[in-house]
Order: C-alpha cells, then sequence, then structure tokens
C-alpha cells in the first residue's frame, strides 16, 4: 500500500504545484491536490506548501488525525524518513496576523478629537452574564476566527433567531411555594448534571485558545456537566479522552462518513472509552453558506484571487472553514441506515439536527434513544425554526406516538444565553439544552475559567428564575410555568435587546471591504 511506502523528502518535493500537490503532515505525505480546493482557509495556504513539510503551519489548529479523517487512504502516499528532511523543505508559518484595529474612543471634553485606546481585557469577576464573554471573545480572538465562530447561514436571520424566540415565551410564575431550597440537578442520559446543560459539539477549539477541547473537557468536569466530544476537533480522540477525570463521563457528536469503515472504526473507540452516548449530526449533508466566514478568507487571500480557477469557468470554492469537513459528510445518509448505525454500538444513539415534529417521530419508531432539535446553531438553512420553536410540537407528537422521558430523550440547543432559557425548555418538554458558543467565547476570553465561570453565573440566573417561577427542583418545572401563545408568531413586538444588539456583528457587503 502506498501508506507503507518509504519517501524521500526529494521525491515529495517534485510535486509543487497546485495541479500537483503533495504535503508532509506529520511525518506522512499526502496529496492535497484536490483537498486544496475545499481547504477552510482557502487553497492558497495549501498549494504555498505544495512539496514540503508544512506540519508547522498546520499543527497550530488541527489534530494530528485528521487526515485519516478527512481524505480517502489512497491520498496517503507514504511515511517521509525525516532523515532527509532538510531546512528548505520546511514550510514556514506565515506572518502573525496583524493587530486587531484599537478601539476608538472619544475625549470627555466636548468636541475633543477621538483618539485611539488600547482594548483592555476586563477581568473574569466583571463577567456577569454570557453576552459579555462575546463582547470579549470578539476583541481577543483573531479575525479568521471570531468569523468562523460567529458566523450563520445566508442572511443570519436564523442565528439571531434562535435567541429571539426564548423571548416569545412569557413566563407563568406560581406564589407561595416554598422556595427556600433551590435543586437544579437532574441526569442527562443517565449521566448525573449539575443543571439541564450540556457542552454540544462545537469544532476547532484551538481557534478559540491554545488548550482547546482539551480546556472544555476539564471544565465540563468543574462544572458538573457532560460534553458532548465533537468529530472535526482541535486536538486528537485520544487527547481529548485522556483529558478526562476517571470518573467522568462523556457523550461524542459523529459525522457519518462516506467510507463507512471510518466510521465504524471511530464509533468502536468511543465506545471501549466508556464513552456513553453517540449524537449522530443530520442536518449537515451539505454546509451552509456563512458569508461571514467566506469573506474573512477572501479578504486575506489578497488581490490574486481571481486566478486560474476563474479562466477556468469554476467557482471558487474556498468559502471559510466550513467546506472542510464536506469531504467526509455522507450526503447519502438515510433512515434506512438506521439500522446500521445501531448495530455498530451498545452506546445510546440519538440524532442531532430533527427540525420537525414527523422525524422526531420516526426516530422514536425507528428505536434510537432520542433527539436534539437544533438548526446547527443557524448555520445551515436559513429561515428555519430555532429549537425551542419546534419543541411544543415534537413533544406532542411523540407522547401521541407512545414515548416518554425515560424511553426518548428529547434535547435543544440554539440560543441559550440564560438561565431563564433553560427554565422555558424544560418547561416544554425539554430533558436539557446545549451550549456552543457560549463555551467558545467564555473558553476565547480567560480559559478554562471563563468556561466555569459561565456555566455557574447560568446556574445563579437559573435559580433565581426557579425561586421566583414558584418550581424547587427541576421536575417541578412544566409547561404550566411558561405561555406559548407568541412563540411560532414571530411578529410579536418587543423591547430592543440592548446586550444583544450591542455584542451581534452584522455582515459586512462588498462595497464595505
Amino acid at each position: 500500500m502506498a501508506s507503507d511506502k518509504v519517501l524521500a523528502m526529494e521525491e515529495v518535493a517534485k510535486h509543487n504545484t497546485k495541479e500537483d500537490c503533495w504535503v508532509v503532515l506529520y511525518g506522512k505525505a499526502y496529496d492535497l491536490t484536490k483537498f486544496a480546493k475545499v481547504h477552510p482557509g482557502g487553497a492558497k495556504l495549501i498549494t504555498d506548501a505544495a512539496g514540503m513539510d508544512a506540519t508547522a503551519i498546520f499543527d497550530p489548529i488541527h489534530p494530528k488525525d485528521i487526515m485519516d479523517k478527512l481524505l480517502k487512504p489512497s491520498l496517503t502516499m507514504g511515511v517521509v524518513d525525516t532523515s532527509t528532511i532538510k531546512p528548505e523543505h520546511v514550510a514556514k508559518p506565515p506572518e502573525a496576523h496583524k493587530p486587531k484595529p484599537k478601539k476608538k474612543a472619544v475625549k470627555a471634553d466636548a468636541g475633543a478629537e477621538e483618539v485611539e485606546e488600547e482594548f483592555k481585557k476586563p477581568p473574569l469577576a466583571a463577567m456577569l452574564n454570557s453576552f459579555d464573554f462575546e463582547s470579549v471573545a470578539r476583541e481577543v480572538m483573531e479575525p479568521q476566527a471570531w468569523g468562523y465562530y460567529s458566523s450563520g447561514g445566508d442572511d443570519e436571520i436564523t442565528l439571531r433567531d434562535n435567541h429571539l424566540a426564548f423571548q416569545r415565551i412569557t413566563m407563568r410564575p406560581r406564589i407561595l411555594v416554598n422556595v427556600r431550597e433551590i435543586d437544579m440537578t437532574t441526569k442527562i442520559l443517565g449521566v448525573p448534571a449539575s443543571l439541564p446543560l450540556y457542552f454540544t459539539a462545537t469544532a476547532l477549539a484551538k481557534l478559540a485558545h491554545q488548550e482547546g477541547e482539551l480546556a472544555i473537557v476539564k471544565a465540563a468536569k468543574k462544572a458538573g456537566v457532560p460534553y458532548m466530544l465533537p468529530t472535526l476537533s482541535s486536538y486528537t480522540l485520544d487527547e481529548m479522552l485522556a483529558a478526562r477525570t476517571p470518573d467522568q463521563v462523556v457523550f461524542s457528536q459523529l459525522y457519518v462518513n462516506p467510507e463507512r469503515s471510518r466510521s465504524e472504526e471511530y464509533v468502536a473507540k468511543l465506545e471501549q472509552a466508556g464513552v456513553q452516548a453517540l449524537f449522530v449530526t443530520v442536518d449537515a449533508p451539505q454546509l451552509g453558506r456563512r458569508e461571514k466566514d467566506m469573506r474573512n478568507k477572501f479578504t486575506q487571500q489578497g488581490s490574486d484571487v481571481q486566478g486560474d480557477d476563474e479562466d477556468e469557468g469554476a467557482v471558487d470554492r474556498s468559502q471559510g472553514a466550513t467546506r472542510a469537513i464536506s469531504s467526509y459528510i455522507d450526503p447519502g445518509l438515510n433512515w434506512e441506515d438506521v439500522p446500521w448505525l445501531k448495530s455498530i454500538t451498545k452506546m445510546k444513539v440519538l440524532l442531532k439536527g430533527v427540525q420537525c415534529a414527523e422525524d422526531a417521530v420516526m426516530a422514536y419508531k425507528s428505536g434510537l434513544a432520542g433527539c436534539v432539535l437544533s438548526n446547527h446553531g443557524g448555520r445551515q438553512l436559513d429561515t428555519c425554526r430555532p429549537g425551542i420553536e419546534v419543541l411544543p410540537e415534537v413533544m406532542e407528537a411523540v407522547r401521541a406516538a407512545g414515548a416518554t422521558k425515560e424511553n426518548f430523550a428529547v434535547f435543544i440547543d440554539g440560543g441559550v444565553r440564560r438561565g431563564g432559557d433553560v427554565f422555558k425548555a424544560v418547561a416544554l418538554g425539554a430533558e436539557a439544552v446545549g451550549v456552543g458558543r457560549p463555551v467558545l467565547y467564555s473558553l476565547a476570553s480567560y480559559g478554562q475559567n471563563g468556561i466555569v465561570r459561565m456555566v455557574h453565573m447560568l446556574q445563579d440566573e437559573l435559580q433565581m428564575v426557579m425561586r421566583l417561577a414558584g418550581t424547587p427542583n427541576i421536575p417541578s418545572i412544566t409547561e404550566k410555568h411558561v405561555i406559548t401563545t407568541n412563540l411560532a408568531d414571530h411578529i410579536v413586538p418587543l423591547p430592543i435587546d440592548n446586550l444583544t444588539h450591542k455584542t451581534y456583528q452584522g455582515l459586512e457587503p462588498a462595497a464595505r471591504l
């Protein structure tokens, strides 16, 4: 097999054009000619390293095993004899990003000229809500990373509505209930949790912080909540699993690979490591257009992007950090594959990305353990409904089909930013909620400690809401504590949400670049 072949670096160096592009990563040579076109950072970053060892450029963000996930085995050309790698064969990392523009500040004197002022990160104790972390993250993250994390599909309608939908649900509190003691603890798929919340899978956490997923694993333990390990991680699965404490339970997310044997190997490894549940992502047969991310990559490529691809009548496929995983998500995955998914593991199998009652009922009737009502954080099909909006119809339908909380768990994710959001989801039937961006933003801002504080703030908020609503524990939270009359109509006038308004970054048209 080519992957067993030992190559001299001189042989790799001959494949140094964009039409014939070999790159060495972690001691192996790969043919990246086709992959370059879907690389998240754009083709240029790959083709500039053609015929070279690009490990030093690749390593800061990606895990060592990423190519085994992304590429067909036939594209592994062989193992490189390290003694043949000379200094001129090693691709050097690009120059550091330009410093972020300094924040403009106006002098106190009326009519004074604006002065530039360096951004000073406030202390962790100054963070009072999840939006505070987002505002800090925007200042401290690299533009590329911010563009990837913050972007949504198309016009970002769904991205914004994910949170606004919670505001269309109003509270119906009860009084004179003994709420001296509030118990927020619960179980999520049988795993104890400090509140009905888990960290959902998010890709490439090293873009936020050097410790990436390892910090998230450790923070999840400290915060007392489960973490869903991502398939597209910055650290390898072994490294993420090794970061656990001996008694820590984690879940895992799965993108099904077109080569099913790859997925079977990955799932077997998860099960052997004691992972308790498998969440199969089903809302991404193709990845959405995230223009904020795409625009950022376009401007970073410079002015020479209209090269041969345009001459060949092709479309520039360097659409930000979204296309890379397309090569190993199977768009042919369908309901007929559910028996196969159940057959390859003893873990609980759930579908992540359900968006209507019919599909939730089919998941239940297929013998799956549950589903997550999710629109992929507003990053896929724009103008989809938020998970919280889909929840009432799903609960009604699955209950009518015979499902119970014991045999079919329903979760939601997307837009959860307050303890009150957690309360409303539980009231409408969710076992727990998943949070993604708040984890990344708090990680980017203050590392592992930031994540823990973010969860503690949600706990504080949830405790207050539970006490004021007259619900001393999680089972006491019911649909009678909320009013959903306006949830689905989308026309309710609301006060301006200043926190969202101040932290949300709108899309920029080309003329503003």
